[in-house]
């Protein structure tokens, strides 16, 4: 899908591999110029930075962990700084941790887990909310999952932090509406990137079983719902939380 993002400007943070990625590039390919931030992995983000410029497109890389806020708040101003303004902000970044029965989760992963993919939202959201308001526009997509609606056994940390993340979506848009800023989520079944490789094998067949399509998504494919719900065409469309999942989801 062709959408025109011409002159805006879009922080996307987790953008040095997997969906991240997909959707940094598919935003600076219908025009926008990007802010590519990872928390460590430098290579990879100026790969992708790389990639961005030969579009044409301004970008900037910043590293910072979402998860502190002297980070993120540094991340936005230098964003606001290069470019003037943020249009777009797409909540990305996440881990997914251990996959393992809660008797045998350590507290110190269930706080990590919830630390970068819920906090991280809401301090990126926290940051970046005052400078849309102020403009009176605004479009902001976080990556929630499946999970987080219907749950998966031996990860309850990170389906409680993308079940955290589909109720904070829809309270921040009930708050921010009237601004002109729309707020909504995305929520992917398992998606073919590098965590996929790196999870427990049965767990990783469990999940995708549960997939009546019979395949894994592709980073590509939940890029292209991102694109749409920050483009004009989606201006109608505030605290939804879309599934991208083959066909497995019931709510």
């Amino acid at each position: 899908m062709k959408v025109d993002l011409s002159g805006k400007v879009a922080i996307v943070t987790g953008a040095s591999r997997g969906i991240g990625r997909a959707i940094a590039l598919a935003l600076a390919r219908d025009g926008a110029d990007i802010l590519v931030n990872a928390r460590s992995n430098i290579g990879e983000a100026r790969k992708v930075a790389g990639k961005i410029e030969s579009m044409g497109r301004r970008v900037l890389v910043i590293l910072a962990d979402v998860s502190n806020k002297e980070d993120v708040d540094n991340m936005v101003k230098k964003t606001i700084e290069v470019f003037g303004k943020i249009d777009i902000l797409v909540n990305n970044a996440g881990v997914v941790g251990s996959t393992v029965p809660i008797q045998e989760l350590k507290e110190e992963d269930w706080d990590r887990i919830i630390r970068v993919d819920l906090k991280g939202t809401f301090l990126c959201c926290k940051a970046v909310v005052p400078h849309m308001i102020n403009r009176r526009s605004g479009k902001i997509v976080n990556i929630s999952s499946i999970a987080g609606k219907e749950g998966n056994a031996n990860m309850t940390a990170y389906c409680a932090a993308k079940a955290g993340i589909i109720g904070f979506t829809k309270a921040l848009s009930e708050e921010v509406a009237r601004y002109g800023i729309r707020v909504n989520c995305v929520c992917p079944a398992l998606i073919e990137t590098e965590l996929v490789e790196r999870m427990d094998k049965q767990q990783a067949e469990y999940l995708k079983s549960k997939i009546p399509l019979g395949r894994l998504g592709k980073p590509e494919e939940v890029a292209e719902l991102v694109k749409f719900l920050v483009s004009d065409a989606s201006d109608f469309i505030a605290g939804q939380a879309y599934n991208i999942d083959g066909g497995r989801g019931k709510y």
